[in-house]
């Protein structure tokens, strides 16, 4: 057997792979509930309400999808031009960092000045992060999976020493976190009462506008052109590196601003377990997604809606939430075989 490239696939082909590979991980996640000892469709529903039965539950599915639309957008950006950037956890956690030591007190303005220059600062502070690896990537050919792999954990390290030391919160008992925001630097909320705040407005107004960047900008063309054959792109006379550092400046970029909403619509300061691997749950989205921007929307809201309603579900059925991230790991690996199948058929010789 071998592979033979699908030039123009049509809409059914492209549908078709990754719908299979959602009901087909819906499949093996109900066996798992049984193994576990619950009623699968039980198990099922009890997902579903927890995830979108009530307005509570919507709306904690909409926050929960918030850093996840952002690290999703970082990585279908990067992934087009395929630059691996397996490192927004890294850049996560700079814009979280530079949220806290610009809006714990030092910048003591009103929050409609406040927010927008943390927004942009934690911006920089991702894009900085991942120019580095950018850098020893197009320099020195450096395999980016490994540099922003490692930079992951060398910044979470970083984190660890600052909680510790000069960011410790001299009020706060037990577990390190920093001293929290202003009141002014707290994004407002959608509902009040509830914690939606508008940081998922800000994450829908960039996935339209990293959509409207691929599709109708030169930039965007480039990144598309760079990601589909490198070879061509530098014949047609595209700068690949400088588009790669470009594209590593808007991956960056957009994975700070989960970490920017995190601390400013959610949590208000920063500690090591800010964020529970959105960094990495960002790539499953991407996937799902098929790189395309908009759809990390829709992604975002399904990969959250299951871990919601999986915790809704454990409390109330006594099934381990771990069948969450078993669903997803499936999902992720179905969906890459899915994605195969749309650009490829199977010709048997």
């Amino acid at each position: 057997m071998r592979l033979e490239p699908i030039e123009h696939p049509s809409v059914a082909r492209s549908l078709t792979p990754p719908i299979l590979a959602i009901f087909t991980t819906i499949i093996i996640a109900s066996l798992l509930a049984m193994i576990a000892g619950g009623n699968p469709f039980a198990v099922l529903g009890l997902i579903i309400e927890g995830a979108v039965g009530s307005q509570f539950a919507v709306l904690e599915t909409l926050n929960r999808a918030t850093p996840l639309i952002f690290t999703g957008l970082a990585v279908a950006v990067a992934f087009r031009a395929k630059f691996w950037n397996i490192g927004a956890e890294a850049q996560l956690y700079a814009g979280a960092l530079m949220t806290v030591v610009l809006g714990a007190g030092t910048l003591p303005w009103p929050s409609f000045v406040l927010l927008p220059v943390l927004a942009l600062a934690a911006i920089l502070s991702g894009a900085l992060v991942l120019l580095i690896p950018a850098i020893l990537k197009t320099r020195f050919g450096v395999d980016e999976v490994v540099t922003t792999l490692l930079f992951n954990f060398i910044f979470l390290l970083f984190i660890s020493m600052l909680l510790e030391g000069p960011l410790k919160d001299p009020m706060g008992m037990g577990w390190p976190k920093s001293p929290r925001v202003l009141p002014e630097a707290r994004l407002p909320r959608i509902v009040e009462g509830l914690r939606l705040h508008w940081g998922f407005g800000l994450a829908l107004i960039s996935a339209v506008v990293i959509w409207l960047i691929q599709t109708r900008s030169v930039l965007g063309y480039e990144i598309r052109a760079v990601g589909l054959n490198r070879k061509a792109a530098a014949f047609a006379g595209i700068p690949i590196n400088l588009v790669l550092v470009k594209t590593a400046l808007i991956s960056g970029g957009l994975a700070a601003l989960a970490g920017f909403s995190e601390v400013a619509g959610v949590k208000a300061s920063l500690t090591l377990d800010l964020s529970p691997g959105f960094g990495y749950t960002g790539i499953i989205v991407a996937m799902l997604a098929l790189l395309n921007p908009l759809g990390v929307i829709v992604a975002a809201i399904f990969v959250a809606g299951i871990f919601v309603g999986a915790d809704s579900m454990s409390r109330a059925a006594g099934v381990p939430t771990y069948l969450a991230d078993i669903m997803l790991a499936t999902a992720l690996l179905l969906m890459v075989l899915a994605i195969m199948l749309t650009r490829f058929r199977i010709i048997r010789e």
